[in-house]
């Protein structure tokens, strides 16, 4: 009997195909905008989260100021390259220590020109912030002491001024400065906050300050912490050891703060799901639309139909037998206006996350559930019309015009 209920319910369809494609229409668009939206804010949420994890692992970042961003400083006073070293000595928990200071200036090799960062720091930079070097090697003890004139270059750098060849052993002029290039770091692409973090000059701290800002400021500290230290502790202890350092009264704020990478990445990641959520639920409305699109037809449908009711009911059909095949050919609909928004939203997913740069990851479980969905919808925005075709009756049905 099912397989004959489902035969008919085919059947039906078939014979109206473009009424039949405009019922599901809604459906289709209801399925595939929730998968979308939610596929797309997946993705999103992990390019946050891959992102923020490229700035390091389980890195703090302290900064002068009592907030960060454009003018958090407020003139708080900037830190010192001791700073670092009493934090690796004296602060468990803690992998590495770098100090970092910053400029922008224009950069010149072999006739080209370009416009970079320029970060003075140590090879405890590089461990802070994963860094791999592509070629060439890192600074010398010696190097580094001593404030030589030599320099690591990210990838963009590379490609701008050097091109395909390599840059290892080339001579790279800042400002007045002329410094040998001597690696070159591997490819991160794009920061958290939208920047190329390969569009940068790394040099000693000590070169930096003596031969290009002519100040001893440290602008940053770069802290990375053990895998299972304790985020609270660690903080806790940095910021009573800077505030003895900075010799701030306990009635004082402190001037500087320090930013969990990891609490940030979670914090995003958690606006990009409460945002991909609500986009859902928006379009999970469409569903709805779609339902209530499937209804008026069937209602249409059982009108249309109902002296063929009347005389299968006439011949001895009993009434579930006409509400099964009704209620079967809505939910075949449905079945179907859902296996179409699942193709179409696959589409839509792929070529979305391509243009917004974001990975496209394939959801069973929302996939899945949105095709059941689309069923429960067909059983219950199809079932008024299906039991009012089976309650007809058979002489009233056979007299209709």
């Amino acid at each position: 009997m099912w397989l004959n209920t489902l035969i008919l319910a085919l059947r039906s369809i078939r014979r109206n195909l473009l009424r039949s494609f405009l019922t599901v229409l809604g459906i289709v668009i209801g399925v595939s905008a929730v998968i979308t939206m939610v596929t797309v804010g997946n993705g999103a949420t992990m390019a946050v989260q891959n992102q923020i994890s490229g700035l390091g692992t389980n890195l703090l970042q302290i900064r002068p100021g009592q907030r960060m961003g454009p003018g958090g400083s407020g003139g708080a006073p900037s830190f010192k390259d001791t700073d670092a070293d009493a934090i690796a000595s004296q602060i468990g928990g803690v992998t590495a220590v770098a100090p970092e200071a910053r400029t922008g200036t224009t950069i010149v090799a072999g006739g080209r020109n370009w416009s970079s960062s320029i970060i003075g720091s140590t090879n405890q930079w590089l461990v802070t912030g994963n860094w791999t070097i592509a070629d060439g090697r890192e600074f010398t003890n010696d190097e580094l002491r001593a404030g030589a004139a030599v320099c690591l270059i990210g990838q963009t750098v590379q490609r701008e001024l050097f091109g395909s060849g390599s840059a290892v052993g080339s001579q790279l002029r800042v400002k007045a400065m002329s410094c040998e290039v001597i690696g070159v770091l591997g490819s991160k692409g794009q920061g958290a906050f939208g920047n190329d973090q390969d569009d940068m000059v790394l040099m000693p701290l000590n070169t930096l300050q003596r031969r290009i800002t002519g100040n001893t400021r440290v602008n940053t500290l770069l802290v990375s912490m053990a895998d299972g230290a304790d985020p609270a502790r660690v903080t806790a202890s940095l910021t009573q050891l800077l505030r003895e350092r900075r010799k701030l009264a306990d009635s004082d704020e402190n001037n500087f703060n320090v930013l969990d990478t990891k609490q940030l990445a979670d914090t995003l990641s958690g606006t990009t799901q409460v945002m991909t959520m609500l986009l859902g639920a928006v379009a999970a409305v469409s569903l709805l639309v779609g339902g209530i699109g499937i209804m008026n037809i069937m209602l249409v449908s059982v009108t249309e139909r109902t002296r063929e009711i009347g005389l299968r009911l006439a011949i001895g059909a009993l009434e579930r037998e006409v509400l099964l095949q009704f209620l079967i050919e809505a939910v075949v609909l449905a079945a179907l206006g859902g296996l179409a928004g699942i193709v179409l939203a696959t589409l839509a997913s792929i070529g979305l996350s391509a243009v917004m740069n974001v990975p496209y990851q394939f959801n069973a479980s929302v996939n899945l559930l949105s095709f059941v969905f689309s069923a429960a919808i067909g059983v219950v925005f199809g079932y008024f019309p299906a039991r009012s075709a089976a309650r007809l009756n058979p002489i009233d049905a056979l007299r209709h015009e």
